[in-house]
């Protein structure tokens, strides 16, 4: 205890508390030239997806730990200053929404409620229980949660286990506002921890995770389009579009479901994904998507732990995929895992680190423009 308040991984439980630099070897990152990569917050501990409020506090969930953190950077120098825990002991609040100055947080079977929180990160009020519907299954039970142009909040449900055909998992579903109208927005998804809209198009992209124990090779990991409600994108039947399942796939046809836009790789755990929007990456970034690679876990060699870039031509086409940033990943021992992303105002890009616990901030000056030291 401090001053009477519990201290939980470094914060103050109801208070704040100064942030300092943390060191970790952000040197070994690899970007592109103009690229740079600094921290933005630390002693995030388990940070996940992040939500940013109507009057510039960040909002971060976490898995394991529990907690849901609001972070400040008070004087605009992109580095935080005070952070808080505003809640603690939840069921794996990994999924943040913010909407019309409230926190939507998904912990599990229950989706809740912080009201005016921007203005009560020293006295957060008690959550309002939106909806209890969910499954209370933790395996794949993590959420991640987003409002989508409809206006409805999208809440994936994954499956409670590697391999199996359980009635109403493996989705994406959708509700209104307060809870009711729950639906079935895209099916036959194995664990999806991340999605986004098109600028333009408005349409769904998410991020799958795929089965495990086929091998180190197959299958892939996916990046999915749903245009549409009521797609079905295969899961237990058929992996990558093309793979079906050596135990559920018998008598079924691939062709039958709807294939990945990209196939990401074997075990890079796909999660947060946004596409680029700002002024101020070069470009060629412009509408382009960005995707972090949790990276895997029981592969013989490690893979992922780097954030990919997926390109489109002038006809919203998948054209290519190419690493963006790596480095967390050394010698086959990783000292970060990038989880989510967030595009700030000025164009930079946060990213969260659950295994590092920090939030990153990538941000670009063009080489031709920086000033050589003397």
């Amino acid at each position: 205890m401090v001053n009477g308040k519990q201290i939980i991984a470094g914060f103050f439980l109801a208070g704040s508390v100064q942030l300092t630099a943390v060191e970790l070897p952000l040197e070994k990152i690899q970007l592109p030239a103009g690229f740079s990569i600094t921290i933005f917050a630390e002693g995030l501990e388990d940070a996940r997806q992040m939500a940013m409020g109507d009057e510039g506090v960040l909002f971060v969930g976490s898995r394991k730990i529990g907690n849901v953190y609001a972070v400040i950077d008070s004087d605009g120098d992109y580095q935080a200053d005070v952070s808080y825990v505003i809640d603690s002991g939840l069921s794996m609040p990994s999924g943040l929404a913010f909407r019309e100055g409230a926190l939507y947080v998904g912990a599990v079977n229950r989706i809740l409620r912080y009201e005016n929180i921007e203005q009560r990160l020293d006295d957060p009020p008690q959550p309002v229980v939106v909806s209890d519907a969910f499954p209370s299954d933790t395996h794949h039970g993590w959420k991640y949660l987003g409002f989508g142009p409809d206006g409805m909040l999208y809440v994936p449900v994954g499956a409670p286990c590697n391999i199996c055909d359980e009635s109403g998992y493996a989705s994406i579903k959708r509700m209104r506002v307060d809870g009711t109208g729950i639906e079935d927005y895209a099916l036959g998804v194995r664990n999806s921890v991340g999605f986004t809209w098109h600028p333009d198009s408005e349409e769904l992209w998410f991020t799958d995770n795929g089965r495990d124990l086929m091998g180190d090779e197959i299958p892939s990991c996916e990046l999915n389009h749903a245009p549409r409600p009521g797609m079905h994108f295969g899961y237990p039947y058929c992996h990558q579009g093309d793979l079906p399942d050596p135990e559920f796939g018998q008598g079924k046809v691939c062709q039958d479901y709807v294939a990945p836009v990209v196939k990401l790789g074997p075990h890079v755990a796909p999660l947060g994904l946004k596409f680029y929007t700002g002024n101020q990456f070069p470009a060629d970034y412009h509408k382009q998507l960005f995707i972090t690679e949790h990276g895997s876990w029981n592969r013989t060699q490690k893979i992922g732990y780097r954030i990919k870039l997926v390109r489109f031509d002038a006809d919203g086409k998948f054209a290519s995929q190419e690493v963006f940033a790596s480095g967390w990943l050394q010698d086959q021992d990783s000292w970060g895992r990038p989880n989510d992303i967030l595009m700030l105002d000025d164009g930079s890009m946060l990213v969260s680190d659950d295994k590092a616990a920090v939030i990153y901030r990538i941000s670009y000056q063009d080489p031709a423009a920086q000033i050589p030291s003397s």
